[in-house]
């Protein structure tokens, strides 16, 4: 007996286990293009060998009792077809929850260190993602971007600010925890150095507050 004889769907299998364990581990794994790949073909390869099952029965003459072989094709295409966009949407939604972790800071999510959802830093995001999950950050983040400098462009709201423990007051006392540069405000450009300590307006320095640039005191 072959001990290396693989069945069609194992390697779909294979991706929803690292689903999985991305989920109990709490972390975003590498994506796994060569699976992803392999399970195309496999994809291909089921539909060479449908085809050729229904070539040899009469056009809408298929009977799943005597032909359980084409049911069996159908059922492990649509099996694999399933499995892909589960593993897929699974990434985006993780990728969507790093985004938010980070403010809706872009850059910052695609630097070399970049947090995790728990808040823990260096962490290299950007090796771990595709070309497309990269340009999907992109869109999303442009698409978000637009729709806070359009519909809530008039509104005292934030969109990138978290939600677990709502504002009392439009301003807030903030210390400086990193250096972040001059930062455009309400009131004009502040230049946020290390050790500092200023009232601002929350709505401008929310996401730095998220990002860990600044602590609210």
């Amino acid at each position: 007996m072959n001990t290396n004889a693989r069945q069609y769907g194992d390697l779909a299998t294979q991706l929803i286990t690292e689903s999985r364990r991305s989920t109990s581990t709490d972390t975003l794994l590498k994506y796994n293009d060569v699976l992803v790949r392999s399970i195309i073909r496999e994809q291909r390869q089921l539909e060479t060998i449908l085809e050729a099952s229904l070539s040899k029965v009469p056009p809408n003459n298929i009977d799943p009792q005597k032909h359980p072989d084409i049911l069996l094709y159908q059922t492990m295409i649509s099996r694999n077809k399933r499995c892909l966009l589960a593993y897929h949407n699974h990434r985006l939604e993780r990728l969507k929850d790093l985004f938010w972790t980070v403010g809706g800071a872009l850059p910052l999510l695609l630097s070399t260190s970049s947090a995790t959802p728990g808040g823990q830093p260096g962490v290299d995001v950007r090796s771990k993602l595709s070309p497309h999950e990269v340009d999907f950050l992109r869109s999303y983040s442009a698409s978000l971007l637009t729709f806070r400098s359009g519909v809530l462009a008039t509104e005292e709201v934030d969109l990138f600010a978290p939600i677990s423990r709502p504002p009392k007051d439009l301003h807030v006392q903030v210390r400086v925890i990193r250096d972040c540069g001059v930062i455009q405000t309400e009131v004009g450009a502040l230049d946020f150095k290390k050790g500092q300590r200023t009232l601002v307006r929350r709505g401008d320095v929310e996401h730095l507050i998220v990002q860990g640039y600044l602590e609210e005191v």
